[in-house]
């Protein structure tokens, strides 16, 4: 196969324009929590998605933005190196709202990688009129000279195909670069941790989202036909944000536990039990041991 096509691709763009949700759309099933909380990815998640004729290396990247602790810097850090190495860069922005200040820093930013091709993905648009996307279209072709840009609705499905098909084109000649059956690099230790906070993300307070961390103390194999026992922690940042995580007589812990449990349950095809408990590591974000402990 001649004309076979691998490669890198990365989606860019202010927090929760879609992402992660366009990424799992992509590869075919859930490799990125999603969140409608900013910052929710933390890691250079790797989706593979096989098509015919190419493969497209998904890089699901933290969202640039303008840092403001240790934590922020070293997500941007992640960001940069990230897409100093990518094919193609997708930049995503949703047809539900006008282009920003946020949007205008990010087209700039995209100056600096100029290894890459550049592509741009208005996403959301099953929440919009054909006129609406029509505008939204035509502002997003005059923010720079694009190789494609192309809307898609992730949740529908609506062009995700033909993106697939517009990335792969743009890629260059290359055999696959991973196996067929694989779906992602991330390991089974950091899709659990990734699963039990995005459960915990969901109906919290703002300030939260980036005070929250998640480890594995372990996974035990069941005995006997008993299930699998998995223990982890849940950390913050203050008291007070472990009793927002934990809610009023455990009741919040309970459903995030449940949650997060079913997903755990679907990843790995069989009944597990999940103990969680939640710890406070003063100001982590801002401290580089606790960072680095904690896996930053």
């Amino acid at each position: 196969m001649n004309d076979f096509r691998a490669g890198f691709v990365s989606f860019v763009g202010r927090p929760n324009v879609g992402k992660s949700t366009l990424t799992n759309a992509l590869v075919g099933e859930k490799v990125a929590i999603t969140s409608d909380k900013p910052q929710t990815t933390r890691r250079a998640i790797r989706g593979i998605s096989n098509r015919e004729g190419g493969q497209l290396i998904l890089v699901d990247t933290p969202g640039l933005h303008r840092p403001r602790t240790l934590l922020g810097e070293r997500l941007n850090d992640l960001v940069e190196s990230t897409l100093g190495d990518v094919d193609v860069i997708g930049f995503c922005i949703p047809a539900d709202e006008k282009i920003g200040p946020g949007d205008a820093f990010i087209n700039g930013e995209l100056d600096k990688f100029r290894r890459a091709k550049l592509v741009a993905i208005v996403t959301k648009s099953e929440l919009v009129s054909r006129d609406r996307l029509a505008e939204q279209l035509m502002a997003v072709s005059q923010l720079r000279q694009w190789a494609e840009i192309i809307p898609v609705s992730a949740v529908s499905g609506d062009q995700v195909e033909d993106l697939a098909k517009v990335l792969i084109k743009l890629l260059p000649q290359s055999p696959e670069l991973y196996p067929q059956d694989m779906t992602t690099d991330e390991s089974l230790e950091q899709r659990i941790c990734e699963l039990i906070r995005e459960a915990a993300l969901d109906g919290v307070r703002e300030e939260l989202p980036h005070s929250l961390a998640v480890t594995l103390d372990e996974i035990l194999d069941g005995e006997d036909g008993s299930k699998k026992r998995i223990h982890a922690n849940l950390w913050v940042e203050r008291d007070s944000q472990k009793g927002i995580v934990i809610g009023k007589g455990g009741t919040r812990l309970k459903e995030v536990g449940s949650r997060a449990r079913k997903e755990i349950e679907a990843l790995l095809g069989e009944k597990v039990f999940l103990a969680l408990h939640v710890k406070v590591s003063k100001d982590w974000q801002r401290d580089p041991k606790a960072l680095t402990r904690l896996g930053f």
